[in-house]
């Protein structure tokens, strides 16, 4: 899978948080609730999606592929992990730590676009509000999402399959993280950090420039109508957006365009956040202030009430 000598290494080992032992347990205890939160939070909204029929948008059809991505991406970096910290062995195989980068690679460079995309629904929802239905249709929100994932997915099967390997095989690090793994390398790089470099920019600045054009349109028509309610009403159809978008971007920028730290436990905090802080939170922001949102889970939940008080009638 990866370049150079793979037979020599069947394991990987973790040294995670292994030197702050008296951190390790309360690291475990929030990992696993932040965990549970993600799942139960992105599995929520995307059922709410499917079973109300008032959020078969553009919107939530791309927000519903955003739960996706969170869900594959925490489930296949966190239960390893916390598996690890309960047996005390901090190993994974070399194919688990393929597959651990590749997801983590494939699931961000998809959410880049996805974001991107939602943007720009949101520029057309708001700056061609008659046209909207003709531009955003069902066929294009399909194409878009499939767009999105085979390019996240196919650049990071390449990414994968290019790194550097020479048989080290301990990585100071809680899961396969590229910018962890590369430092294992006992070979020139310089290549493979011009691939990450150039993947940053396609998937991190050329979206990130498109969401920042769209909002520049979106302000400047929103800036020009005449009501408060009418500017209110525009500016809170964007605000969860908004704020996913500067939670997503603000954390990943960070760690991958930061300074190189000679503390290697900052550098595993700010993973972490990244990884397990930003899933959880997406459902959450997208469910403070939404009407839409509230509504349709106030009848998801009546219907499972109704359910199980029509299964316990029955018994």
């Amino acid at each position: 899978m990866f370049q150079a000598n793979l037979t020599s290494v069947t394991m990987f080992f973790f040294l995670g948080f292994s030197h702050y032992p008296k951190v390790e347990i309360s690291i475990f205890v929030l990992c696993l609730l932040m965990y549970l939160i993600t799942l139960l939070g992105n599995m929520i909204l995307i059922s709410i999606t499917i079973l109300d029929s008032h959020l078969h948008t553009p919107m939530y059809f791309f927000l519903s592929n955003l739960s996706c991505l969170d869900i594959w991406y925490t489930s296949s970096a966190f239960p390893p992990m916390l598996i690890n910290f309960v047996s005390g062995e901090n190993t994974i195989s070399f194919l688990g730590c393929a597959a651990q980068m590749y997801f983590s690679l494939a699931m961000g460079s998809t959410e880049c676009m996805l974001l991107s995309m939602m943007a720009y629904d949101r520029y057309v929802a708001i700056c061609n509000p008659l046209r909207y239905p003709i531009i955003i249709n069902k066929r294009v929100c399909v194409q878009i999402a499939a767009g999105s994932w085979v390019t996240g997915c196919f650049t990071a099967l390449v990414e994968t399959v290019s790194l550097p390997f020479c048989g080290k095989n301990v990585i100071n690090h809680f899961v396969c993280e590229i910018l962890a793994f590369v430092k294992l390398a006992c070979t020139d790089i310089s290549l493979n950090e011009i691939t990450i470099m150039l993947g940053n920019v396609i998937f991190l600045f050329v979206p990130l420039l498109l969401i920042c054009i769209s909002y520049i349109f979106i302000l400047s028509t929103v800036l020009r109508i005449n009501s408060a309610e009418g500017r209110k009403k525009a500016f809170s159809t964007c605000s969860a957006h908004i704020m996913v978008v500067s939670v997503f971007y603000g954390t990943i920028l960070f760690m991958y365009m930061k300074p190189k730290s000679k503390d290697a436990a900052f550098d595993k905090l700010i993973a972490l956040f990244y990884g397990v802080v930003t899933p959880m939170l997406n459902p959450i922001i997208y469910s403070l202030r939404n009407t839409e949102v509230h509504g349709a889970m106030r009848k998801f939940t009546a219907r499972l009430f109704l359910e199980e008080r029509m299964r316990i009638l029955h018994f």
